[in-house]
């Protein structure tokens, strides 16, 4: 089936809004010894966690935030070498395990802005298009690896991904780490879509027009 994908808007920011909720800035605040977090005004939580995290050694605060959020994916040992790495590389780009990039992006990102540029910063891409059936109306629900399968017609050869996941964006090969690669994915219609990926799989440039056509082939029931 052919679908029309036209990107509204590609943008790239340092962060991503709301990841980290009201329940998890006061955790975190305890964590870092800030007395009595669950009495601040939710609108200043966010910066009391950036100042909380200062009175902490670089590598040790980055121990605690990566054992609050990813001690039930890594062990120990793990989490201090992730802890030393993130001090000179962008781990959250480059991390195997794609599925827990996302977690690494967003306390990269804590670390970078609480420590003002100790830890390297790191982009997403915040895409917000539209994906419509060419031929009729489709009960086809979109999900990540639908999505992926759709914009590789549309990227660039040079985009990481179609190095990386090409067979499995080109055809009917089934797609698990495309829950990884694309972090969110929001709709109320089946046709207008939020999209937040790490800006080191698809940016602007990856897109040499803001409209094309993609296929997806539903795969046939054998059963």
């Amino acid at each position: 089936m052919k679908y029309n994908i036209k990107i509204n808007s590609i943008k790239t920011v340092d962060e991503i809004k709301d990841y980290w909720t009201t329940e998890d800035y006061i955790q975190l605040l305890e964590k870092f010894n800030f007395p009595d977090a669950g009495t601040s005004k939710k609108d200043t939580l966010h910066e009391l966690l950036l100042m909380a995290i200062t009175d902490f050694e670089p590598k040790e605060a980055a121990v605690i935030l990566l054992d609050y959020k990813l001690s039930n994916y890594l062990s120990e040992g793990q989490i201090d070498q992730i802890s030393n790495d993130m001090l000179i590389d962008t781990v959250c780009e480059e991390y195997p395990e794609i599925e827990l990039q996302y977690a690494l992006f967003n306390c990269n990102q804590l670390l970078y802005k609480a420590f003002n540029g100790t830890f390297p910063s790191a982009n997403a891409t915040l895409i917000d298009c539209s994906i419509k059936p060419l031929n009729a109306n489709s009960d086809v629900i979109i999900t990540k690896e639908i999505l992926l399968k759709l914009f590789s017609n549309g990227l660039s050869d040079r985009n990481i991904l179609k190095r990386l996941f090409g067979t499995q964006m080109e055809g009917n090969a089934d797609f698990q780490e495309a829950e990884g690669i694309v972090w969110e994915l929001k709709t109320n219609d089946n046709i207008n879509f939020k999209i937040a990926t790490s800006e080191n799989l698809i940016k602007d440039a990856d897109f040499p027009s803001l409209e094309f056509e993609g296929d997806y082939e539903v795969p046939v029931d054998n059963d």
